[in-house]
């Protein structure tokens, strides 16, 4: 059954004569289903055609444009309550014949006026081979396709047009504060700034610099690009880091690099070439200094592979995966590795600064101490201390006074001038600044605590309570 009623006669006939192709007729006249736009073009033009012949005595000869009719503005708001908002341009001259139908000049079909030919050329089969065949030949493993266009801006300006023309009220002056120049932008006239000034231009404006109808372009739009790309896919697990000079990312001051490898590439290495991914993100629920080992259950962590080719895995290639990491290096270990959604990563992130992580220091103090000097530690419980940025980090995090809590402190002595001091925190307190004090900057302090001077030798990150990602079963 043909889409158009009577109610679109006018609309429908306005738009052909000015070279608007079948299918963007049927986008202004409000035809929300499928089923007709599938139809080759030139049989939608002879469809067309046939829908709006005329009683031959309405008829004239050749009339590449003919006059406008005036249209009354109910019946065209009738017949584009349904516009699509997706634009396009296009040309192609019409002309009434005398045996009562309109036909195309050129048997070839004239480049539609709105859309530029992009819904006749790229919706026929031939087009549709070439997608197919850039997507079978891209390698990707993949169980849905979805399919994702990038129009020329000058569409919605076709567009606009072409609506103010079935509203029988043509015109445009662009606005100039919609296109300034940005940073990292080659044109102000992107399609953002486009729409902006759409949505400002008065349609009398719009009429003086703009034709409506749009010209019939001479050529069909062109395709720049096929290109094809995959969802990024996550993979979470828990690392251990046994060594006391490997970052957890790469360190790289003032553009060079200071040490050879960091805990993310000896992960995510392997990760990109398994997965056949372009390149990656890692995140993790905080972050160890270079000289912190963490030990225990380790640390969690995700990272996001982007545009992978491969990504089908059954869990048995995931625990390969993860032993061919921890056969690799001796500097860590990996645990739990398993593919997540994005969605579950927010559980890593979630309330991070309520959670608790334990630690285990080596101090060193000035002063002989005794065992009993130390003792009263441990009857400490969850100890406010204020820390302003240490200084060691403030050219990387603003300056701020954090409220952090030392939930509990266990002492075990070493000898006179050491001891070993186990502390249950809230995340995100700056450990060695508790001990030694970072100036006067964290109070209170080891130091002002047992009135020495503090340092610490060691740390180890004992646990993270994040629980997550899931356990497995070895």
């Amino acid at each position: 059954m043909f889409p158009l009623t009577v109610e679109n006669k006018h609309v429908a006939q306005l738009l052909l004569s000015t070279g608007t192709c079948p299918r963007c007729i049927f986008r202004f006249c409000g035809v929300d289903f499928h089923a007709p736009y599938k139809l080759p073009c030139k049989e939608l033009l002879n469809e067309l055609q046939k829908f709006l012949e005329t009683e031959k005595d309405e008829l004239v000869s050749e009339v590449p444009n003919p006059p406008l009719k005036k249209i009354r503005l109910q019946e065209l708001e009738d017949g584009i309550d349904g516009m699509d908002n997706l634009s396009q341009n296009g040309e192609g001259k019409i002309s009434i014949i005398e045996d009562g139908s309109i036909a195309s000049k050129n048997s070839n079909l004239n480049v539609c006026n709105v859309c530029l030919g992009i819904l006749q050329d790229f919706c026929e089969k031939e087009f549709i081979k070439k997608v197919c065949q850039k997507v079978e030949a891209s390698g990707f493993e993949f169980t849905n396709l979805v399919l994702s266009i990038s129009f020329p801006p000058q569409l919605s300006v076709r567009e606009h047009a072409a609506w103010l023309l079935v509203k029988q009220e043509m015109g445009r002056v662009i606005c100039p504060d919609c296109f300034k120049p940005a940073k990292n932008k080659k044109s102000v006239f992107t399609r953002m700034a486009v729409m902006k000034a759409l949505n400002k231009i008065k349609e009398e404006d719009f009429r003086k610099q703009f034709p409506c109808p749009p010209n019939s372009p001479k050529a069909v739009c062109s395709v720049v690009e096929i290109e094809c790309a995959h969802g990024a896919v996550f993979v979470a697990g828990r690392y251990n880091k046994y060594s006391r000079n490997l970052p957890q990312t790469p360190w790289i001051i003032d553009g060079e690099r200071k040490l050879d490898s960091s805990v993310e590439e000896l992960i995510s290495d392997h990760l990109l070439t398994v997965f056949k991914a372009e390149s990656f993100n890692f995140s993790s629920s905080g972050r160890e200094d270079v000289d912190v080992r963490t030990l225990g259950n380790g640390r969690p962590f995700a990272i996001e592979l982007v545009n992978p080719h491969r990504v089908h895995f059954t869990s048995q290639e995931i625990k390969e995966l993860q032993q061919k990491i921890n056969n690799s290096s001796n500097k860590i270990q990996v645990r739990d590795l398993q593919l997540v959604t994005r969605e579950a990563i927010g559980h890593m992130k979630e309330g991070e600064e309520e959670k608790t992580k334990t630690y285990s220091a080596l101090i060193w103090t000035n002063k002989a101490i005794q065992r009993k000097d130390i003792e009263f530690l441990d009857d400490i419980k969850d100890l406010k201390i204020d820390q302003k940025t240490p200084l060691r980090v403030l050219h990387r995090r603003p300056l701020a006074v954090r409220t952090r809590i030392v939930h509990s402190m266990e002492t075990h002595y070493v000898d006179e001038h050491h001891f070993r001091l186990y502390l249950k925190t809230q995340a995100g307190t700056y450990i060695k600044e508790f001990v030694h004090g970072d100036f006067g900057r964290t109070k209170p302090n080891i130091c002002s605590l047992m009135d020495v001077t503090a340092d610490i030798l060691e740390l180890d990150v004992e646990s993270v309570d994040v629980d997550w990602p899931p356990a497995l079963d070895d």
